[in-house]
């Protein structure tokens, strides 16, 4: 049971989103970043997004992500969420090993977190983005 497994803690490891115009309509590419000097195996992400909408409950598909690593220092995208979705939570539950140890974590971009005002620079990316660590 996964209540038995000891998970250690996430560090170095995000989630981010990057502004993207694709058609003339906005859009955020979703990235993984791994910040540290080594490799994230099996690295498995699972997608959602939920919320209210116009006083709606809205939940979207679920979707899942394989990727069989992600190098020292880079990112691999995800998906891209629709300017639509924006105002939703949108939940990534990213599951990863460093060598013979699984990690994971569940990070949530809220409703009114993708922003131009909260644009960073982004660690291993020359672009700006929101993270979450």
């Amino acid at each position: 049971m996964k209540e038995d497994i000891d998970f250690p803690k996430v560090e170095q490891v995000g989630v981010c989103a990057v502004p993207h115009d694709a058609e003339g309509m906005k859009t955020w590419k979703v990235y993984i970043i791994n910040m540290l000097d080594e490799p994230i195996t099996n690295v498995l992400v699972s997608t959602r997004g939920y919320g209210k909408k116009d006083d709606e409950k809205v939940s979207t598909s679920e979707l899942r992500h394989y990727f069989e690593d992600v190098l020292p220092k880079s990112s691999r995208a995800i998906e891209v969420i629709l300017d639509e979705l924006t105002g939703l939570n949108n939940q990534y539950w990213v599951s990863f090993y460093i060598g013979k140890t699984i990690f994971d974590k569940k990070f949530i971009f809220l409703p009114d977190t993708l922003l131009d005002k909260n644009l960073v620079d982004l660690p291993v990316m020359d672009q700006k983005g929101i993270l979450i660590l």
